[in-house]
C-alpha cells in the first residue's frame, strides 16, 4: 500500500457554535472522505456534542492511535458565537422554536400564534453560553499549543462559516490530492 493511498487524518477544533458541524459535513460532501478525523470515535463524540480531543492527554492518545495530519481550528470571536447561541427562543406549550436572527417572532418575546411568552432554554442563556465558551478556551488552549508545536495546526478566523469555508476548502485541496489520489475533489 503506497503513500498515495493514505487517508487524510484531520481534526476539526472550534468552540461550541463555531461551525464545526457545518464544516465537517461540507468536507465529507466535497472531498468524498468517509471518515472525518479519527472515524467513528470522533463522529460519536461529535454527535453527542462532547467534542474531542478536548484535553492534552486526549490529544496525545489520539496521536498515538492515529497519525494526525492536520488540525483545522475554527477561530470565531466569542461575541459572535454568543449571539449565535443565545438567539434561540422557544414556545414551551407547542415546542415552536424561534431564532432572533433567522426566524424571529412577529412581536419580540411572544409566540406568533398564541401571544404567550417565549422562554430561553438554560443552555441558550447568555451566562451559560459564556461559561461554556470560557471552559472551552481554558481546556483547549494547551491542545492548540500542542498541535502548533507539531506543525499541524491551521487556524481559520472569521465571523461566518460561509466566509471561512472557501479557505478551508482551498487548504484541503492542497492536502487531499497528495494524500489520496482517488479522492474526488470537485466541489
Amino acid at each position: 500500500m503506497g503513500a498515495s493511498a493514505r487517508l487524510l487524518r484531520a481534526v476539526i477544533m472550534g468552540a461550541p457554535g463555531s461551525g464545526k458541524g457545518t464544516v465537517s459535513s461540507r468536507i465529507t460532501k466535497h472531498f468524498a472522505l468517509k471518515h472525518l478525523s479519527s472515524g467513528d470515535l470522533l463522529r460519536d463524540n461529535m454527535l453527542r456534542g462532547t467534542g474531542f480531543p478536548r484535553t492534552l492527554p486526549q490529544a496525545e492518545a489520539l496521536d498515538r492511535a492515529y497519525q494526525i495530519d492536520t488540525v483545522i481550528n475554527l477561530n470565531v470571536p466569542f461575541e459572535v458565537i454568543k449571539q449565535r447561541l443565545t438567539a434561540r427562543w422557544i414556545h414551551p406549550a407547542s415546542g415552536r422554536v424561534y431564532n432572533i436572527e433567522f426566524n424571529p417572532p412577529k412581536a419580540v418575546g411572544v409566540d406568533d400564534l398564541t401571544g404567550e411568552p417565549l422562554i430561553q432554554r438554560d443552555d441558550d442563556k447568555p451566562e451559560t453560553v459564556v461559561k461554556r465558551l470560557k471552559a472551552y478556551e481554558v481546556q483547549t488552549q494547551p491542545v492548540l499549543e500542542y498541535y502548533q508545536k507539531k506543525g499541524v495546526l491551521e487556524t481559520f478566523s472569521g465571523t461566518e462559516t460561509d466566509k471561512i469555508w472557501p479557505y478551508v476548502y482551498a487548504f484541503l485541496q492542497t492536502k487531499v490530492p497528495q494524500m489520496n489520489q482517488k479522492a474526488s475533489v470537485t466541489p
